[in-house]
């Protein structure tokens, strides 16, 4: 079986967390976002993989190779020069697949892997021209709707259907199996009012034209996300990190406590006085401690130093500081930060609301009452730097001393307070 997986797109809601490496090489417990679903790919049986790719794809392609070295598996690339549609995308899959029929997915999707199972069993059980997968959501006007027959196949997508048209919670999910004659649909597609080739037109020419069969298959109580927004990772790294098991690979000094599931890489030594609460994933050549505490859900990359310093619920990636009395509580630090002594983030309203984040100038309820902050790589704060829930701050960018962060910090940006002027902002570049 082979797969087609597209990860071309540049993951703009997730800037400044995307500003240095596409959305599928995220890294999560250990590994990328992409490298989980290759896995679980592999493991239901699929052996060819070919990765749509784009933005910054010299990552994807240095980090995954050929796939037969590091995963045993076939991996090939092709450059999607222009961003035209999903439609658009998976039609460069054309020549890869030849005449099987192939699994196809999103690349920036985690999901539990038992889906890919599941969906290529049910395919093949039924023998349709298609299988999509399918979500039941609470808000069908935000989704394009699908609506299925008695028999369980697709009879109608609506995109955003009115409420009053009564046609149900299923929507797409992300994950298709498809026979080749799939690829001739595509080429009969037409551009949408969005100016793209959609791939549910596609379906729906497959249906129509080809009097094809497309079934669907709805994902029930199962782990799935298409992480497009910040606060999504954290969930995700929630479920990941609810499957590792206990290994202490690096130094561990006297006087430390572990409790629950805690990964500790290899390299790594944890000093005196540190505890530390599972599950936790804790990487490569760090040094936590002396004195530190590391709480549930909390994911740290290699060559870090947490000191003495709190941090809960919270993803830290490669080569960032936290050494000096600083909390860190549901957030995303990106690799190569160094907080100044007593730089904290708040996670909490006092009003006790949900939290809401700027994303690419909308307002967006997170629909969680805890999320602190997102720092882009290569960021410094000074000393007893203070930043309020849901803020961002840009790659590159440095905060002054006794700072109040209560916005958006644009990249490449010196944000500081003075005494006189209050909050000032002046362009690095």
């Amino acid at each position: 079986m082979k797969a087609v997986i597209l990860a071309a797109g540049e993951g703009k809601r997730l800037k400044p967390i995307t500003s240095s490496r596409p959305k599928p090489m995220i890294p999560l417990t250990g590994k990328p976002l992409l490298e989980h679903t290759i896995l679980g790919l592999k493991d239901a049986g699929v052996n060819e993989i070919l990765l749509i790719v784009g933005y910054k794809q010299d990552i994807i392609k240095d980090y995954f190779g050929n796939g037969l070295d590091k995963f045993n598996i076939k991996i090939e690339y092709k450059t999607q020069d222009e961003y035209l549609g999903t439609a658009h995308a998976t039609n460069y899959a054309k020549d890869f697949i030849k005449n099987d029929p192939f699994l196809m997915m999103y690349g920036d999707l985690l999901v539990d892997p038992i889906i890919f199972k599941e969906v290529l069993q049910k395919f093949n059980k039924s023998k349709p021209e298609g299988l999509i997968s399918l979500l039941e959501v609470g808000n069908p006007k935000d989704y394009g709707i699908i609506s299925l027959n008695s028999d369980g196949f697709v009879e109608k997508i609506t995109e955003k259907p009115s409420p009053d048209l009564n046609l149900g919670n299923l929507a797409n999910a992300g994950i298709y199996v498809f026979n080749p004659i799939i690829f001739e649909a595509i080429e009969k597609t037409e551009k949408s009012i969005r100016e793209e080739f959609e791939f549910t037109d596609s379906m729906e020419i497959l249906i129509k034209q080809f009097n094809g069969n497309i079934i669907g298959h709805i994902i029930k109580e199962k782990f799935w996300s298409d992480i497009g927004l910040p606060w999504q990772l954290l969930d995700a790294n929630s479920y990941l990190l609810d499957k590792i098991e206990k290994k202490i690979l690096g130094n561990i000094q006297d006087n430390v406590v572990f409790e629950g599931n805690v990964y500790i890489g290899k390299g790594t030594t944890v000093r005196s006085g540190t505890y530390i609460q599972g599950p936790c994933y804790i990487g490569e050549d760090n040094i936590i401690g002396p004195n530190a505490f590391i709480r549930p859900n909390t994911t740290i990359g290699n060559n870090c130093h947490i000191g003495i310093s709190e941090v809960k619920n919270s993803i830290i990636l490669s080569d960032t500081n936290i050494p000096h009395f600083n909390y860190i509580g549901d957030s995303i630090i990106c690799e190569n930060v160094n907080l100044g002594a007593g730089t904290k983030v708040a996670n909490l309203r006092l009003d006790e609301k949900n939290v809401k984040m700027n994303i690419e100038g909308r307002l967006i309820d997170s629909g969680t009452r805890k999320l602190g902050m997102i720092i882009g790589p290569n960021v410094k704060t000074g000393i007893n730097v203070s930043i309020m829930t849901g803020k961002k701050i840009g790659a590159n960018s440095r905060i002054g001393a006794q700072t109040l962060v209560i916005e958006d910090v644009p990249p490449n940006t010196l944000y500081y307070q003075d005494p006189n002027k209050g909050i000032c902002k002046k362009s690095l570049l």
